[in-house]
């Protein structure tokens, strides 16, 4: 496995800087290093975004004593060697191989680890498929029916690996010889949930992507499986719904995805069940879907991404 750069480790060491029991907010730290395309002012403490986090992370990094920045560096080095002991990469926002889409989101993490190999193309041409783990028979002949004609169309498909629809949307794209990218709730040396760790193997055999944004050790919370949707919506173009009730997951990632100005498509059949899909659509913030066509058409090239991210910059007024 290749070493890590100094500049990767000076970002995981400031997202595990602590001082006075506060800490950095990753946000923060990856928009401003996004921004400026390089960590000299973070280091310094000089964050000209005006959140209440930006003001607070500039406090942290410019009170820091000497023990929290040892203990910050001792921790990036020990989150790396558990890393690459389980076969994981690193890139952060300032490492070309970073995904393309994921540059576009205003909460994009300032890190991921990996196992399996980045495709900057494939992977902009990518469309989340998600939903309930209490999956139907009937939504997990949709979710198959969807992943299908976006794998016949060479898009990458992403989910969650949770059971049931995020489950189903991976092994039909293993099943149908296509790449898919599953984004975990958890650090890359814990796949979770546990009944789908063969899973997860098996995207990674196929050529496929597991990404984590979190610390390598870290174990899945409550907060986690929020933090995830947004990757997984950040990663990709868009994201289908197949079934979602009013508290599910996936109804979250379908305001995210409209947050981050992806394109969200929610099954017709969901629209006709779901009170807040219906909503939704009637607000224009999705569109209902019966067939393929209605997604692939609305879907950007990976050169339109590339265009676009490489034009990015993060207005801090709008945080």
């Amino acid at each position: 496995m290749p070493e890590m750069t100094s500049t990767q480790r000076q970002m995981l060491a400031l997202c595990s800087l602590v001082s006075a029991g506060d800490r950095c907010d990753w946000g923060v730290l990856a928009r401003q290093a996004h921004r400026e395309r390089s960590l000299d002012g973070l280091v310094a403490g000089d964050i000209p975004e005006t959140s209440a986090n930006a003001h607070r992370t500039g406090w942290v990094i410019k009170t820091a004593s000497a023990e929290s920045w040892t203990a910050a560096w001792e921790r990036a080095d020990s989150e790396y060697r558990a890393a690459t002991a389980a076969g994981a990469r690193l890139t952060t926002v300032l490492d070309d191989d970073f995904p393309l889409n994921l540059r576009l989101i205003h909460n994009l993490p300032p890190f991921l680890f990996y196992r399996g190999d980045l495709d900057a193309d494939r992977d902009a041409h990518s469309v989340a498929v998600v939903g309930t783990r209490s999956a139907t028979p009937d939504g997990i002949h949709q979710a198959r029916r969807v992943v299908r004609s976006l794998t016949d169309r060479s898009l990458t498909v992403t989910s969650g690996l949770a059971i049931g629809i995020d489950a189903t949307a991976h092994r039909e794209t293993l099943a149908c010889s296509g790449r898919t990218i599953a984004v975990l709730p958890s650090g890359i040396t814990r796949l979770a949930p546990a009944a789908n760790r063969d899973l997860g193997e098996d995207i990674v055999a196929s050529g496929g992507l597991i990404v984590s944004q979190f610390f390598p050790t870290a174990t899945p919370a409550r907060w986690t499986f929020g933090k995830r949707n947004e990757v997984t919506s950040g990663i990709s173009q868009g994201t289908v719904v197949i079934e979602a009730s009013s508290t599910s997951g996936a109804r979250m990632q379908a305001r995210l995805a409209y947050e981050h100005g992806k394109r969200v498509f929610l099954l017709d059949t969901l629209v006709t069940e779901q009170p807040w899909a219906q909503q939704m659509v009637q607000r224009r913030r999705a569109v209902a879907v019966s067939c393929i066509d209605e997604i692939t058409s609305r879907i950007a090239s990976p050169d339109r991404v590339r265009d676009v991210s490489d034009l990015l910059h993060v207005e801090p007024a709008l945080l």
